[in-house]
C-alpha cells in the first residue's frame, strides 16, 4: 500500500490529516475514461478548467426489486482524492494517448493536480438511502472533478451494490442467525473477492471464510473443511498420532481413535438412534477424528460427502462425544446438499435424542451450518418451510449480485460558477434535480424515518415539530404535509478542501456495521419486505419544486408546428 499522503499547503495537510492511499493499489487517477481526459483538455483549452462546480453523484432506482439502498464505497473514495497526484509515468501515457496536437502546457497543469480545493459533502457510509437524493456531492475545479467521475462511479457502484445485498439476505435470515460470506472462489476476481467481504461485513453479514479481507479489514474469519479433506482419507488406521491432551491440560486420551469407535457403537446401540443408521463410512470417521485431533476446540464438520444421516452424522456425533469426554465442546455441523430444511430437522432431532439419553448438556443446541448456492429466495423458501439452520455460508449470489449486476450510479452537473444547471430528457427518471442542495431525513413520532427532502442551499432548514409541504420533483400531484419529531442533515463535509470546514472522521468498519444495522432498524418493516415493498418517500422543498420547472421551461426548446 502507498504511503499516506495529503493534498495541498502544509497547514492544510494538518487540517485534512493523514489518510492512507486506496486498499486497492489499482485505483488511481488513470481509472477513469478517455474521455475524461479529453474533456479536461477541452476545459484547459477553453480556460474554463477552474470555474467552480458542482456535480451530485446519485442513483435512480433501488436494485433487487427493493426500495432501499445501503450505501457504501465512500472511505476508499476519500482515500482516493486524499492522495490524488499523477505522476510523470502516468502524464506520459496520457500523452501517448491523447492527440498529438494538445499542448504541452496542459500536461504541466496536469503535474500540478491535485484535489486541495475539491470539497466532498457525502451521507455517511452505511446509512440506507434512496433515489434521487445526492450521495455525495462534489464541488470544485470542473477539470479536477471531472476526472474524479469515473472512479468514485467505480468504488460506490459496487460497494453500494453488495452492502445491499448483503442486507436483503440478512433481512430474510431474521437478525438470530450466523451469516458467513463464502463468494470469494467465485467473485469477480481478486477486486471483486475483497469488495464482496468488505462490504458483505457492513451490510450485516458476520464474518467471511477471505483471509486477506480478514486481514485488511479486521473482518471474523470462518471455515471448516472441504470435500476433498473428507475423501482424502481412506482408513482410521492412517491416523498415527492419536494422542489428545485434554481441554484443562490436567489428562491425556493416548487413543483418541479407539475413544471416538466406542462412542459410535455406544450410538449404534441406542434403541432411539440404532435403527437410523448402520454401519457408517470410516473413511469419513478418520477424517472427523483426524480434523478434532487437529482442532479440538473448533472441530466443525461437514456431513454430506457420503451421506448425511446413515453416515454424517453419527460420524460427527461420535467424534464429539469423544471430544466432550476430555472438556471440548464440538463447534457443529455443515450441510452442502439435499433437502436443507429436511436434514436440519433431521440433524437437530439425533442431537437432542443424544442429549437425552446419554445426558450431554446442551448437545441437542449443537450449531447446524447450510451452504449449496444459497441466496434470498432460499432462505424465504427455508424460513417457510421450517428449518434448524443456525448459520448460513452464501457465497456466488451474494457476491456476484446475481440478481442485478449493477445498481446505476451517476454523477450530474448541477451548478458552474453559481449558476444552476439541469439535464432534461424524455425520461422524466433522468431528468436532474439542479443546484447545489441540502438534504434532510425527516422522522415521526415511532422514531421511523417518514421521507428525505431536499432544498435549496440557501433555503432555511426544516424544523422539528413545524409543519412542511414535501413535493414530488416532477409529479405535481404527488405532495404531503409532515410535521417532524426529529429533522436530520444527511450530507456531512467529509473531505473540506480550503473551505475551512471541520472534517468528518472516517469510522472503523465495525463502527460503520453498527451504523448499517442501526439505520435499517430505523425503516417501517413494509419499505423491507421481498415483495411488493412500500416506496419510500424522496421530496423537495415547494421553494426548490418552483425553481425546477421553471429552469426546465427555461432550458427546454419549445417545438413549433407546422
Amino acid at each position: 500500500m502507498a504511503e499516506p499522503m495529503v493534498n495541498g499547503p502544509a497547514n492544510e495537510g494538518k487540517r485534512n490529516g493523514s489518510i492512507n492511499g486506496p486498499t486497492n493499489p489499482m485505483v488511481t487517477p488513470l481509472l477513469t475514461d478517455l474521455y475524461q481526459f479529453t474533456m479536461a483538455y477541452a476545459y484547459w483549452k477553453a480556460g474554463k478548467h477552474e470555474e467552480r462546480s458542482v456535480f451530485d453523484l446519485y442513483f435512480r432506482k433501488n436494485p433487487f426489486g427493493g426500495e432501499y439502498t445501503v450505501f457504501a464505497g465512500l472511505e476508499e473514495c476519500i482515500k482516493l482524492i486524499a492522495n490524488f497526484r499523477i505522476t510523470e509515468d502516468e502524464i506520459a501515457f496520457i500523452r501517448a494517448s491523447l492527440p498529438p496536437s494538445c499542448e504541452d502546457g496542459f500536461y504541466d497543469y496536469l503535474r500540478g493536480m491535485d484535489c486541495s480545493n475539491v470539497e466532498i459533502h457525502s451521507i455517511s457510509e452505511g446509512y440506507v438511502v434512496f433515489p434521487k437524493v445526492p450521495l455525495m456531492r462534489v464541488e470544485g475545479p470542473i477539470a479536477v472533478v471531472q476526472l474524479l467521475e469515473t472512479p468514485l462511479l467505480n468504488l460506490i457502484n459496487y460497494a453500494s451494490l453488495v452492502a445491499t445485498n448483503a442486507a436483503r439476505h440478512r433481512f430474510v435470515a431474521g437478525k438470530s442467525k450466523l451469516l458467513l460470506e463464502f463468494g470469494l472462489r467465485r467473485a469477480q476476481g481478486p477486486d471483486g473477492g475483497i469488495g464482496a467481504s468488505k462490504y458483505s461485513y457492513m451490510g450485516g453479514f458476520d464474518a467471511t471464510s477471505n483471509v486477506a479481507a480478514g486481514k485488511l479489514f479486521g473482518i471474523p474469519l470462518r471455515g471448516t473443511h472441504s470435500h476433498a479433506f473428507v475423501s482424502s482419507f481412506m482408513s482410521p488406521d492412517e491416523i498415527t498420532d492419536k494422542l489428545l491432551h485434554s481441554f484443562d491440560g490436567s489428562n491425556a486420551c493416548e487413543d483418541f481413535v479407539s475413544l471416538v469407535q466406542t462412542w459410535l457403537r455406544k450410538l449404534k446401540r441406542s434403541h432411539v438412534l440404532g435403527g437410523i443408521f448402520g454401519e457408517t463410512n470410516q473413511s469419513e470417521l478418520a477424517a472427523f477424528t483426524s480434523y478434532a485431533l487437529a482442532f479440538p476446540s473448533n472441530f466443525l464438520a461437514l456431513v454430506d460427502t457420503y451421506d448425511v444421516m446413515r453416515s454424517g452424522v453419527p460420524n460427527f456425533c461420535a467424534v464429539a462425544l469423544a471430544l466432550k469426554d476430555l472438556g471440548y465442546k464440538a463447534g457443529g455441523i455443515r450441510l452442502d446438499s439435499g433437502d436443507l430444511a429436511y436434514l436440519s430437522c433431521e440433524a437437530r432431532k439425533f442431537f437432542q435424542a443424544i442429549e437425552k439419553e446419554f445426558g450431554v448438556p446442551d448437545f441437542g443446541k449443537i450449531s447446524i451450518t447450510a451452504s449449496n448456492d444459497l441466496n434470498e429466495e432460499t432462505l424465504d423458501a427455508l424460513n417457510k418451510q421450517g428449518h434448524e439452520v443456525d448459520a448460513f455460508g452464501i457465497g456466488t449470489h451474494l457476491v456476484t449480485c446475481y440478481a442485478q449486476p449493477a445498481l446505476g450510479v451517476v454523477f450530474k452537473l448541477v451548478e458552474i460558477n453559481n449558476h444552476p444547471r439541469i439535464k432534461l430528457s424524455e425520461d422524466i427518471s433522468k431528468v436532474s434535480i439542479p443546484c447545489k442542495k441540502r438534504c434532510y431525513r425527516l422522522y415521526g413520532k415511532e422514531g421511523y424515518s417518514l421521507v428525505d427532502i431536499m432544498i435549496g442551499e440557501n433555503e432555511p432548514p426544516p424544523k422539528v415539530g413545524e409543519r412542511i409541504l414535501c413535493r414530488h420533483p416532477f409529479n405535481e400531484s404527488k405532495r404531503a404535509y409532515v410535521v417532524p419529531q426529529h429533522v436530520e442533515e444527511l450530507l456531512k463535509c467529509f473531505w473540506p478542501g480550503r473551505s475551512g470546514k471541520a472534517r468528518e472522521e472516517l469510522p472503523p468498519i465495525k463502527l460503520i456495521r453498527e451504523r448499517c444495522i442501526k439505520q435499517l432498524d430505523q425503516m417501517r418493516t413494509d419499505h423491507m419486505r421481498r415483495l411488493n415493498p412500500t416506496p419510500y418517500k424522496v421530496s423537495v422543498s415547494a421553494k426548490l419544486y418552483d425553481f425546477i420547472h421553471f429552469l426546465w421551461l427555461n432550458e427546454a426548446p419549445v417545438g413549433e408546428l407546422q
